[in-house]
């Protein structure tokens, strides 16, 4: 069974907000797939929050479990991507797999090299 994501008020906020500026643009499937996620997940005051879980600005180590390939990144704002400097764009596809979830947690994704099992491996 497929973990819930968690999110706080303020991602969720944003992330909101990112989904309906930008659904007519060539990613809509992600976004709808992250619109998805967000439909089911826990949502956390700020001040609540007492487990870690990705949120945007977080660092990532994620590892295909096929592969046994690890990635690190950092989940940011559109604006601040940058690939050479590690940092995922929160409204692309590894991002939205990931987003809200916990360390240890395995995620099924269809990702652009086809359906991979990740596991989230550290968050900080």
């Amino acid at each position: 069974m497929k973990p819930i994501p968690n999110f706080t008020k303020h991602d969720f906020n944003l992330l909101t907000e990112m989904i309906k500026s930008n659904i007519n643009v060539s990613n809509s499937k992600d976004l709808l797939l992250l619109k998805q996620e967000l439909e089911r997940g826990t949502i956390h005051k700020e001040e609540d929050v007492t487990e870690k879980f990705i949120k945007i600005n977080s660092n990532v180590i994620i590892e295909d479990l096929e592969t046994k390939r690890e990635m690190k990144f950092q989940i940011v704002l559109p604006s601040m991507a940058n690939i050479k400097e590690q940092k995922v764009s929160v409204l692309a596809t590894l991002s939205i797999a990931v987003i809200g979830f916990k360390e240890n947690d395995e995620i099924e994704w269809d990702l652009p090299g086809g359906k991979k099992m990740l596991k989230i491996k550290s968050i900080d």
